[in-house]
């Protein structure tokens, strides 16, 4: 049951996913450029948060798996968990990229071309994937279950996307670290 509480939550809950939708991406793309000087590269990370990616697709699809069989405490305790993990992911993809030159991806013909479609979508993906997020959770916390179910169809397959395609861009670019 839907409560005048859970609705106030959620109007003050929906300025923060405006605010974080924006400036996430914004503060990401500016560090990104940004070098730390006298900082050893950060090398370990990448394999770190690929695998921070794989566990988030996994923890993903048992959060559906858990909705679809009602377990909802269980499934809302698997979506927190998958939040936390993009935010770790996050500031580690920032640590490494303000320590380490970005690798060039040195594979030639076909392979090329599906690693460089695989890591724009991802990219492009990642960002579009931010404000979903945040609506679905919010929805979700605040008992908007009818609204939180229609943006979950889109959300579930995006973040799932972006999970698993960080994954297949680290093992394609990983021969050449």
């Amino acid at each position: 049951m839907r409560t005048e509480q859970d609705i106030a939550k959620e109007k003050a809950y929906n300025k923060w996913v405006v605010v974080l939708s924006i400036l996430v991406p914004v503060i990401v793309a500016s560090l990104f450029r940004v070098k730390l000087p006298n900082v050893e590269p950060l090398t370990a990370l990448p394999a770190i948060y690929a695998s921070i990616n794989a566990i988030t697709a996994i923890v993903l699809i048992i959060a559906f798996i858990a909705i679809k069989n009602k377990n909802v405490v269980f499934h809302k305790r698997l979506m927190t968990l998958a939040v936390v993990l993009s935010a770790l992911f996050l500031l580690m993809y920032v640590a490494y990229h303000m320590t380490s030159n970005s690798t060039p991806f040195e594979g030639k013909g076909l392979i090329k071309t599906i690693y460089y479609f695989i890591l724009v979508t991802h990219i492009v993906l990642s960002v579009v994937v931010i404000p979903f997020v945040l609506i679905t959770y919010v929805r979700g916390l605040t008992n908007n279950i009818e609204r939180h179910k229609k943006i979950a169809k889109i959300t579930f397959p995006l973040w799932l996307y972006v999970a698993i395609s960080g994954v297949i861009v680290y093992v394609l670019i990983s021969p050449y670290y």
